[in-house]
């Protein structure tokens, strides 16, 4: 082996104990989620539950006093009702920012753009106060709303629709096609890499936002999952078991996402890189 092939297996070795390093947190989460609560802290560490209880805690978890299937579908809902509008609106505006001409357009495209440096926390009383006027307070769809307008969505689009030439724009203009065609049958195809790979991101901040349903949700019937981890851990702090079995069913649909959606992640990542 030459010396570049050793520097790649070296190079290998450590990402993979690297993996290892960070799989492991996940790996004992899921070995205490099947494990009777006495053997959860047990030294040195039983992988390997010595008594199968097969799917006790998250039958627990899931159907007891406090029932995730119904926190589960009110994240489901939120999420992927936001991920869409967001992608819709985000595709939208940055394609009305980079391919349709009008006055001050570029000063619009700013002034949407300095918003992204106002911290959210600066901004959530007056959003408070106005969703309580509208009546929009304490409902999923004033959650869908919140999350459903991204500064970082329509730049991060934006800067692929600039990427496509104005030719085709302009070949579809002389056609008759109006702005609407164009952006369904030629600009939205050509970016969609680009989507995909917000959509995941959007998901993934949906899913595990914990601030907008703490203080724009008081009905318990209406929680996302981040705030019934918050309150079952509230209440069952002893039984770590449960906990985990919890936390474990938090976490399975992002992976979940991630695996789906990795490739997409990776083609717009490159087309970026290969854009810029």
């Amino acid at each position: 082996m030459n010396k570049l092939q050793w520097r790649k297996l070296l190079t290998t070795v450590i990402m993979l104990l690297f993996g290892i390093v960070f799989v492991l947190p996940f790996a004992w989460m899921l070995s205490a989620s099947f494990k009777l609560e006495g053997e959860v802290f047990s030294y040195p560490i039983q992988w390997i539950p010595t008594e199968w209880i097969g799917f006790s805690n998250y039958e627990q978890v899931w159907f007891g006093k406090h029932p995730f299937w119904l926190y589960y579908w009110n994240t489901l809902k939120v999420t992927v009702a936001t991920t869409f509008l967001s992608c819709l609106v985000s595709a939208l505006a940055a394609y009305g920012f980079s391919k349709i001409q009008f006055p001050a357009g570029k000063w619009l495209f700013f002034i949407v753009l300095a918003t992204f440096m106002v911290p959210q926390q600066a901004i959530l009383v007056p959003q408070f106060i106005l969703y309580r006027m509208i009546g929009l307070f304490d409902s999923h769809v004033g959650l869908i709303f919140l999350g459903s307008f991204s500064v970082l969505g329509t730049f991060m689009l934006r800067q692929f629709f600039m990427g496509i030439h104005n030719e085709f724009i302009e070949s579809a203009k002389i056609d008759g096609a109006g702005h609407f065609r164009i952006f369904t049958t030629i600009a939205f195809p050509l970016v969609k890499p680009a989507i995909a790979t917000y959509a995941i991101l959007r998901f993934i901040w949906t899913w595990n936002d914990y601030l907008n349903p703490l203080i724009f949700l008081r009905t318990d019937s209406l929680y996302t999952i981040q705030l019934a981890m918050q309150k079952f851990t509230s209440i069952n702090g002893e039984f770590w078991a449960l906990i985990m079995a919890a936390a474990v069913s938090a976490i399975v649909p992002l992976l979940v996402m991630f695996v789906i959606g990795q490739k997409r992640v990776i083609e717009g990542i490159a087309a970026g890189g290969i854009k810029g």
